[in-house]
């Protein structure tokens, strides 16, 4: 999750990346849900993305990609981690006219869910 959007990236498949070819440990496929986010990273890292094309198809939980170097991708992170000012990670998104709202709103759920696996304080543990 990043303020440019919410990307899932793995290694991608050789050849064409259908499934069944095998894992090509040098290239990352960039995956997200809404091309917007992708166009987000694109524009943000215009010297890094500038000759990459997103690729949308509708049989996938995540429909839109970008494809590129490991490299490439390891720049990107490096870039974004230099590039963080803000204290509040939500709110920087809720801040941003980068994003649709519904990203800031999925934060907050997303959130609230994985509050549940904070360890109970001691305050909140009942005596045995």
């Amino acid at each position: 999750m990043t303020k440019y959007g919410f990307f899932s990236a793995v290694c991608a498949r050789e050849g064409d990346g259908s499934p069944g070819q095998k894992v090509d440990s040098d290239k990352v496929m960039v995956r997200a849900r809404d091309a917007a986010h992708l166009e987000n990273l694109m524009d943000a890292f215009p010297d890094w993305l500038h000759a990459h094309t997103i690729h949308e198809s509708d049989d996938s939980d995540y429909p839109c990609r970008i494809f590129m170097q490991k490299s490439t991708w390891q720049c990107i992170v490096s870039d974004i981690i230099k590039g963080m000012d803000y204290d509040n990670f939500k709110s920087e998104v809720h801040r941003s006219e980068l994003i649709d709202p519904r990203y800031g709103d999925a934060l907050m759920s997303t959130w609230g869910i994985m509050h549940r696996v904070t360890p109970p304080s001691d305050s909140d543990r009942s005596p045995t």
